[in-house]
């Protein structure tokens, strides 16, 4: 849970940003531009991420003014986020990298490297249930602390505890190949 500090400093910022202060905004972005990453990294290519998670404020600082409580804030611009990663969908055309269509030609599989390595763990976290994706990727990608992923999401810090602990376990399982963690 936030300290009714934080509470009221991010309150504060978020009716200072709604008035036009830019600097109130700038300070929301630094605070909660982590959180926003790993929510479109859940969704949308890697690649395509960073520029998301700049529509994403950029749409949030044209709506703020809409808001209708300011504690309503972090879902509010998650659900900014989740929505935009689902717009990308919508106008996203099929293309396949140069790479892929190279190795389905020659017949053969590249050398795994750390890059591979890490698409494929991305997309092992992509296919664990929802609950779980966001908060791994906050803690994961982002570094984010589970105090720091609770004061960004409003989870309690047991829930994203939780979530850490069962999705790390499912994750490992997952990267075993195998439901239980112990391979094929």
């Amino acid at each position: 849970m936030l300290a009714p500090v934080e509470v009221r400093d991010d309150d504060n910022l978020v009716r200072a940003a709604a008035g036009g202060d830019r600097a109130a905004f700038g300070e929301i972005y630094v605070r909660y531009a982590r959180m926003v990453h790993a929510i479109l990294l859940a969704r949308v290519p890697p690649a395509e991420a960073d520029d998301l998670v700049q529509d994403v404020f950029l749409s949030a600082m044209k709506q703020l003014r809409g808001l209708r409580t300011a504690a309503a804030f972090r879902g509010w611009l998650g659900a900014i986020a989740r929505n935009r990663a689902i717009d990308y969908f919508r106008g996203a055309r099929v293309e396949t990298p140069l790479e892929d269509v190279h190795v389905d030609r020659i017949g053969c599989r590249p050398a795994q490297t750390a890059d591979t390595e890490s698409h494929a763990a991305l997309a092992a976290v992509r296919a664990l249930p929802e609950a779980y994706r966001e908060t791994l990727l906050m803690r994961l990608v982002e570094g984010m602390t589970g105090p720091e992923i609770a004061r960004q999401t409003g989870l309690t810090p047991e829930s994203v505890r939780v979530n850490l602990c069962r999705g790390m376990k499912l994750l490992r399982a997952a990267l075993e190949g195998g439901e239980d963690g112990k391979g094929k």
